[in-house]
């Protein structure tokens, strides 16, 4: 493939790619602690496969799709991060009778009860990850809740496995300095560590303590007592990560091309045909220091395009102009002229698409695609 497809489409740079993996994996190299990179952000085999130098290590998927998708294609060590419901224990029990070490994740007494129940039922011996809330971001047990150990020991005595304890420390998204971004980092060490620590004395072997939002695996200086960290974002980064100096604008990977196709009432906006189906919609900048609105935009050449965003979207039309308080003219881009909008969030972005158009480096054609999972 050397011809540029019809916009709007997701475009990924490779080089970024391979540079914004071998920064984690360098800094975690040093810090002594195994990846299981969450592959929720690209769902696509290619990125994934260059964590790992062309093989298929650890990976953790935030739906069963992406267990089957990834299992099809040779991945047998996988953790399902989103809470079990009951009624997919059968389907993850076929992927464990494929072969595929499947460890999924729950924080409550109630589906403790329901993992062992269909455990001693079915004769499987599920694995488990405890979630351990780590900073109130959203779920998990406290690490000295007395529901944690009477977690751990229904799903023992039910014959599933209590194999230790997961984090995500959500709330490191909000930490906006170097700072408070190593302190969420040793925050999240700390409650999985002690957590983990709680398991042993009561008798249970837990072996696996897991971490890793973006931010915090970045920023860990110290992870002492952890054994993986799951960090995914990572592949193709966003506004948010950028906004909060996890990476820089440069590091985006990902962008969404679009098509300039009219001018809004009174010249004062353009349009493009980018709407939020090739978008998405998210203000994850909202409430940020520097409010990036529905996306940056660059020019067809990754030049940002000063003070210019997408402000506003309908479901293929994207609205671009000056951000709001800036005194600027409008940059002259033509009917027919081409921009990328970088994603607030990429993991919303590349949802949007089926597939990647892959070019090797800035200035280089698209010469590959990369096919997505979809579904749940």
């Amino acid at each position: 493939m050397t011809t540029s497809p019809d916009t709007p489409f997701a475009r990924v740079d490779r080089a970024k790619v391979e540079r914004n993996i071998a920064r984690l994996r360098a800094h975690l190299d040093a810090l002594g602690v195994s990846r299981r990179p969450h592959v929720k952000t690209s769902k696509a085999l290619e990125p994934t496969a260059m964590i790992f130098d062309g093989g298929t290590g650890p990976i953790t998927v935030s739906t069963l799709a992406e267990a089957e998708f990834f299992a099809d294609a040779g991945y047998t060590d996988i953790l399902y991060a989103v809470g079990i419901a009951p009624t997919k224990l059968e389907r993850v029990a076929r992927l464990r009778r494929r072969g595929v070490d499947l460890t999924i994740l729950l924080d409550t007494v109630a589906q403790a009860r329901a993992v062992a129940d269909f455990a001693t039922e079915h004769e499987e011996s599920l694995p488990v990850l405890i979630e351990i809330d780590t900073d109130g971001h959203r779920a998990g047990v406290l690490p000295d809740d007395p529901q944690l150990l009477e977690i751990a020991r229904i799903l023992t005595d039910g014959g599933a496995q209590a194999r230790g304890v997961m984090a995500h420390a959500g709330g490191s998204y909000f930490a906006t300095t170097p700072q408070a971004q190593c302190a969420a980092a040793e925050q999240e060490r700390r409650a999985t560590v002690d957590a983990a620590e709680r398991l042993r004395t009561a008798g249970h072997a837990a072996p696996v303590v897991s971490v890793g939002s973006t931010p915090t695996a970045h920023a860990a200086t110290d992870l002492t007592g952890v054994t993986e960290v799951r960090a995914g974002n990572v592949v193709f980064f966003d506004l948010v990560m950028a906004g909060i100096g996890v990476c820089t604008i440069d590091d985006v990977a990902l962008s969404v091309v679009a098509t300039v196709i009219g001018r809004g009432p009174d010249d004062a906006s353009i349009l493009t045909d980018a709407g939020w189906t090739a978008t998405s919609s998210d203000r994850g900048t909202g409430t940020r220091a520097v409010d990036q609105h529905l996306g940056l935009v660059t020019t067809d050449t990754g030049g940002v395009l000063p003070d210019l965003l997408m402000i506003g979207a309908s479901r293929e039309h994207s609205v671009l102009a000056i951000r709001p308080g800036v005194e600027r003219e409008l940059p002259d881009l033509p009917i027919g002229t081409r921009v990328r909008i970088l994603p607030i969030h990429a993991c919303a972005t590349a949802a949007q698409h089926d597939h990647y158009e892959v070019v090797a480096g800035e200035g280089k054609p698209v010469t590959e695609r990369w096919q997505r999972c979809h579904g749940w």
